[in-house]
Parts: C-alpha cells; sequence; structure tokens
C-alpha cells in the first residue's frame, strides 16, 4: 500500500465512522471541497502561530468553515437519490452557507448588542435561530438523532418545561432572548470552550495526523509491527496490537483505526489460525486503544486538560503506563489463545526491522519524537502539532515517499476532511453543555450519583460505565465523554477524595484544620477523632456530612496535589469508560467494522472484543484507588509491575490457557491470583499473588510442549 493509498484509506475508513462521507462528489466540486479544505486548514494554522484573533471569531470561523464542508459532503437524506446525486445538492449547498454567515454574523454582532443593553434585534434573531438549526441539523446528519434530541430537549427545559418538573430538576424557565443570547456568547455556548478545544487542540493534531499519514507512516507501522512481532507465537495478533496502538498516534478514532489496519491485520491473524471473531475482536480491542496512547489520545486529553486545567503535558504523561497495560492485556489474550488453539511461530516474509525503519522510519518516529519534546520542554500542544506538521514534511525527505507541494496541499485537505464530524459535534455540544452548567445539572446529577451509589466508589463507578455504554449506543465516544464528565466527574472526585479522608481519620493522621472542620459538624465525634477509627466507623463519619461541609474538609484537609490527582482520576475513569461503546455489545462500532472485514458474525464478534478489552474496566479501578496517576514515577511503577502479572493471571483465567490449557481448579487459582495482585490495600496480598501466578506457571510450563514454526508467511 503506498502513502497516498494509505492516506485514502484512513480517510475511507473516517467517512464510514462519521455516517459516511456519502455524496460522490464530480469536477468541479472535487477540486473546490479540496482547495476549501486547503483553505480552512491553513486558516487554522495562521490562527494559531500568527493572527492576533478573538477567540469568537476563530471559533465561529472553524464552524462556519466545516459547516459548509458538511453539506457539501454529507446529504439531507442518504437514502434519498435526489439528495445525493440530484438537485437536492444544492439545497444542501444553500444550508450550508446561510450556517456559514450566520456564524461569522454572530461573531461579528457581539459588541453591537452589548451596546444595546444586550438587546437582541430581528438580524440577531434571525442569524441566531439559523445557526442553531444548522447546528441541529448537521449534527443529525454526521451523529446520528441523539445529540440533536439532547440539544432540542435541553433548550425546551429551560425556556419552557423546565418549570413544570418537581423536586431537584424544577427550572424556572428563562426568557426566549436569555436563552438565545447564551446559546450563542456563554462561555460553554455553540463558540465556547468545547469549540475552542475543537478549533486549537484538536483541529491541528488532526491535521498533524494527515501529515503523518500522507508521508507514508501507516505502511511504517505496519511494517514495523510485522519486523517486531511477525515470528512470535501469535504474532498475527500482536501485530495488530502494536500497529493499532502506533495508528491510534496518527487517527484518535477506533472505527477508522480498526479500517485502516484491520484490511490488512485481520486477514494475517485468521491465515495464522486465529478464528475470524477472534482476530476482528483483537483488532476492534487494540483498535479503541488508540485513543488512549499518548500524546494524542484523541481529543479527550484537550477537552480533559481544559476541564481540569491540568496542564495537558501532565496528562498525557501519567496515561502512559495505563495505555501500556491496556496493549499489554490484549497481547496476553492474544498469546494464550495463540497456545490455546497450538499455534506455532510463523515465517516472516515481510520487511525486517532495519528495512522497515530505512523505508519509512524517520517520517514517524522523527516527528513522534520532536512533539514528545516540545511538550516535555513545555511548549503549548498547538505550537508543537504546528512544528511537527512541518517535521513530518522535513522528515519525509529522508524516505523513500518525500512530500512535495502536492502532498502537503492533500494532507492539508485531508485534515480538513477528517474533522467534519468532530468540529460539528463539538460546537453543537456546547449547547447541551450550556444548559447543564446554567441550570446546575451537573450538581444535582453528581448529588444523585452519590446518593444511588451510597457513597461506594466501585458502585459509582459501575454506574458511570453502565451510563457511557447507553450514550456510546448513540454518541461518538469524545461526545459521551464531554457529557458523562460535565455530569458525574465532581461525584468521582469526591468520592476519591474522600477515601483519602477516611485513610486518614484510619492512620490518625487528619489535619487539625480537618479535625476542626469536622468536629464543627459533628460535634460528638470529638473523642473518636482523638485516636484512629476503625474503617467503618471513618466510612459512617465521612459519608454522613452535608455536602457544604464535605467539599470544605476536602479543601481544608488534602493538599493540592491530592485534590489534582482526585480530579484528574475521575476524568481518566470516565475518559477510559466511555471508549467501551466501541468494544461491547449490543452497539459496538468498532467490532462490528472489524467483523465485516473478518467476514464473522457482528453480534459474536462485538462479545469476543468486549471479553478481550477488559482493560478498559480493569485499568480505571486502579485509577480509583491507587495513586498511578499521581506522577510518582517509582510508586507508579511498582503498581504497574503487579497489574501487569494480575492481569496476566485474569486473562488466563478468563481463556482457560496459559502455555497449554488449565482445568477449572488452576482458572479459579488465576483469577483469584490476579485480583491478588491488583488489590490496592496490600502489598502482602501483591505478592502473594505474584508468586500464585509465576507457580501456575512453572507447572503449566512443565507440561508445555515446544512449538515448531509454521510454513506459513505473513
Amino acid at each position: 500500500m503506498s502513502d497516498s493509498q494509505s492516506g485514502s484509506a484512513a480517510a475511507a475508513s473516517n467517512d464510514r465512522e462519521e455516517g459516511g462521507l456519502l455524496r460522490d462528489l464530480e469536477s468541479p466540486w472535487k477540486e473546490i471541497t479540496f482547495t476549501l479544505g486547503v483553505i480552512i486548514s491553513l486558516a487554522h494554522l495562521y490562527f494559531a502561530l500568527i493572527a492576533d484573533v478573538s477567540e469568537l471569531m476563530r471559533n465561529a470561523f472553524h464552524f462556519a468553515g466545516f459547516a459548509l464542508l458538511c453539506s457539501i459532503y454529507y446529504p439531507a437524506f442518504k437514502n434519498n437519490r435526489f439528495f445525493v446525486k440530484g438537485g437536492g445538492f444544492w439545497i444542501d449547498l444553500t444550508l450550508g452557507v446561510l450556517a456559514a454567515v450566520a456564524a461569522i454574523y454572530v461573531a461579528s454582532a457581539e459588541n453591537a448588542i452589548y451596546d444595546r443593553g444586550v438587546r437582541l434585534v430581528a438580524l440577531d434573531w434571525a442569524a441566531g435561530f439559523t445557526l442553531i438549526v444548522c447546528a441541529i441539523e448537521f449534527t443529525r446528519r454526521t451523529a446520528g438523532l441523539v445529540i440533536p434530541v439532547l440539544i432540542i430537549l435541553s433548550l425546551t427545559y429551560i425556556s419552557f418545561w423546565g418549570q413544570f418538573l418537581g423536586g431537584v430538576f424544577q427550572f424556572r424557565g428563562l426568557s426566549l432572548e436569555t436563552v438565545m443570547f447564551r446559546s450563542l456568547y456563554g462561555d460553554d455556548a455553540i463558540f465556547g470552550t468545547i469549540a475552542r478545544i475543537s478549533s486549537t487542540y484538536v483541529f491541528l493534531f488532526i491535521i498533524f495526523g494527515a501529515f503523518l499519514l500522507r508521508s507514508g507512516a501507516g505502511d511504517f507501522v505496519i511494517d514495523l509491527a510485522r519486523a517486531v512481532a511477525g515470528k512470535l507465537i501469535g504474532g498475527p495478533g500482536i501485530v495488530a496490537v502494536i500497529a493499532s496502538g502506533l495508528t491510534g498516534t496518527i487517527c484518535g478514532s477506533a472505527v477508522a483505526n480498526t479500517a485502516s489496519t484491520g484490511v490488512i491485520t485481520i486477514p494475517l491473524m485468521k491465515r495464522a489460525g486465529f478464528p475470524g471473531k477472534f482476530a476482528a475482536g483483537v483488532e476492534a480491542s487494540a483498535s479503541t486503544g488508540g485513543q488512549l496512547m499518548p500524546p494524542i489520545m484523541g481529543a479527550g486529553a484537550f477537552v480533559m486538560a481544559s476541564y481540569t486545567l491540568i496542564p495537558y503535558e501532565r496528562i498525557v504523561a501519567v496515561a502512559a503506563l495505563p495505555a501500556i497495560l491496556y496493549f499489554a492485556s490484549i497481547a496476553f489474550f492474544v498469546r494464550i489463545e495463540a497456545k490455546r488453539q497450538g499455534m506455532r511461530p510463523m515465517e516472516a516474509d515481510g520487511p525486517t526491522l532495519g528495512e522497515a525503519v530505512k523505508n519509512g522510519g524517520a517520517s514517524f518516529i522523527i516527528p513522534i519524537t520532536v512533539l514528545i519534546v516540545l511538550l516535555v520542554m513545555g511548549f503549548t500542544p498547538t505550537y508543537a502539532a504546528v512544528i511537527g506538521c512541518g517535521t513530518v514534511v522535513a522528515s519525509s525527505w529522508l524516505t523513500k515517499s518525500p512530500m512535495g507541494p502536492r502532498a502537503i496541499l492533500e494532507a492539508l485537505a485531508l485534515g480538513s476532511r477528517n474533522m467534519i464530524m468532530t468540529a460539528v459535534l463539538l460546537c453543537s455540544v456546547g449547547l447541551i453543555i450550556n444548559v447543564i452548567a446554567t441550570a446546575g445539572i451537573g450538581n444535582t446529577f453528581s448529588l444523585m450519583i452519590s446518593d444511588w451509589a451510597g457513597g461506594n466508589l466501585l458502585i459509582a463507578i459501575i454506574l458511570v460505565g453502565l451510563a457511557s455504554l447507553v450514550l456510546g449506543m448513540g454518541l461518538p465516544v469524545t461526545a459521551a465523554y464531554i457529557v458523562l464528565a460535565t455530569l458525574s466527574a465532581p461525584a468521582i472526585a469526591g468520592m476519591i477524595s474522600d477515601s483519602v479522608l477516611i485513610e486518614h481519620l484510619v492512620n490518625g493522621t487528619l489535619p487539625e484544620m480537618g479535625k476542626a472542620v469536622l468536629m464543627l459538624a459533628k460535634p460528638d465525634a470529638m473523642t473518636a477523632l482523638a485516636a484512629p477509627m476503625p474503617v467503618e466507623e471513618a466510612s459512617a463519619l465521612i459519608n454522613s456530612l452535608p455536602l457544604e461541609l464535605a467539599a470544605s474538609l476536602r479543601e481544608t484537609a488534602l493538599s493540592q496535589d491530592a485534590l489534582t490527582l482526585a480530579l484528574l482520576s475521575a476524568h481518566m475513569i470516565i475518559f477510559w469508560l466511555s471508549q467501551d461503546s466501541n468494544v461491547t455489545p449490543p452497539v459496538c462500532l468498532a467490532a462490528f467494522t472489524g467483523a465485516a472485514i473478518a467476514k464473522s458474525p457482528p453480534m459474536a464478534t462485538g462479545f469476543q472484543s468486549w471479553k478481550i478489552a477488559k482493560g478498559l474496566y480493569i485499568v480505571p479501578l486502579l485509577f480509583a484507588y491507587t495513586p498511578l496517576l499521581s506522577g510518582d514515577w517509582i510508586l507508579a511503577l511498582q503498581i504497574f509491575a503487579f497489574a501487569l502479572v494480575g492481569i496476566y493471571g485474569m486473562a488466563a483465567s478468563f481463556q482457560g490457557c496459559m502455555e497449554r490449557p488449565i482445568n477449572p481448579a488452576f482458572r479459579l487459582l488465576a483469577l483469584a491470583a490476579g485480583i491478588a495482585c491488583l488489590w490496592p490495600w496490600s502489598l502482602i496480598a501483591n505478592f502473594a499473588g505474584v508468586a500464585a501466578i509465576a507457580a501456575l506457571l512453572a507447572v503449566n510450563l512443565t507440561l508445555a510442549k515446544p512449538a515448531e514454526p509454521m510454513k506459513t508467511t505473513l
């Protein structure tokens, strides 16, 4: 596959994920959209490096450009020939032009509206109404009905029907003028925080990924993975894991990742002897991990940095070990399944490691290295992404596929095309986030989670996991994360902080200021605070505190580092769980994409991918109960090492095999030992678990037969 083919494959896979870029454009519209895509990308690069333009105007231009592209590529009705091929094109194009004009007008009218005392005139109303309707419509075309329905419900809730609800969700309606103004100009509105993230970090990294694809980095990733893992037992499966992890740094989309690398890795795995549904499940699970792999992590890391005010570079740094754990868990499943199937190593006929690096390594290794170095040095992600694009072009001249002017323009156009759904969606989601902030629904929902969970962090995480699965059936994972983080992150962060407070009470190390707050809330606890408390008593005391006093106690008794860790852990838990809809039935798009390539039953493939991707559920528990994300690397590596062994033991239990099949009793022992390795409250349990798994493996190895190489080639 050539470099241009790689870019085309990736673009096509994105097309499938986003509902399909269904309109087959003909000249001159191919050239027009190509030029428009180049202009949009160049404008964003100009805004990032040179121009001093207001955030509102930049975000409005961002939406305007992608609304126009969306109207050209996405017909109003994908199965209607009139809209796909006929005169409906001009209706769609007119709507796109109206959306673009309305967006630019809204941005330019802000000062005049303030000069009138925040009063809207007829033209303001017309532009605002057009903008919101177009945002809803284009979101429907690209991402389905869920977000449009939520937008309509949200806007009508604060303007009309919220006043008729009882209890905590009752909301006395705002005037239509207030709703319109806040929807257009609020900090969390259509051109607010989420749009800013989309128009800066996300789009610039999408462009960076497009440059990598166009340079041939996708081919290098496959060649590298085959050279490194191709000759191992189950090597084709390991190739899928490595290739999908590295490709994730380019595209950040599970379905696009599955489609682009799966066309190579899934047939390889089937040829090696893996069942089709297992091969597709491995690819879907590994591709989902691309969203978790630093330094890009899809759009989630940028949203997380904006929400938490934690530096982006810290987020991607602490996310590395968990991502490795996830990919290792999939590799364990592959190795164990290969042993269970009695597979042997394959003879590879692809390029060697040296040849792979020589042929195309420079265009991937150098830009990624430069990107990481710039982030570590403290440069902004925006600046790093722009410099990364230039580095890709320069380093491509060290490979067999140097990027000339035409290739650069193609990369710019590809970046814009791959961004259409994300840009429209993220701007439109701002309408929902604005309502959540205006009505205080986030705090209310967090209180409900705390109440339903009864102060139990594990139950709260399960509730968030179920919510993410339901939301993920109709939302892209980035949107699911944004909505869930807004609603439930405060509750999860509060519970994690409370677990630290409980530990202080049990150890008798609560600071004096914290004791003062507790005695203010519970005067009868004065005597108990003088000595270490039993766990049950400490938990009951913390869980009984009123909301305001609980928040005051956390801020008083805990360090800023502890509070930051709790907030980061909460968002990372939600971010990881928001990925599960890619691989969890009944709607698991990445698994279904893999099934189409493998020609395996879609639902059976979905259940297989759900089993293989167990790391999505295990690692978030480490975020909740251990300091894995603390930035203390010695402690983090210790947790990582125990978890690595524990996940292997659990994978062996699930698959019923180590180096050879194990009986039910051994499976139960392996499961118990794996849990012991992950147990966060006892080093003794961790070492005991490691010892048990080592003993089980030693016994199993004595019974395993050496494998001979298979003659089938890669």
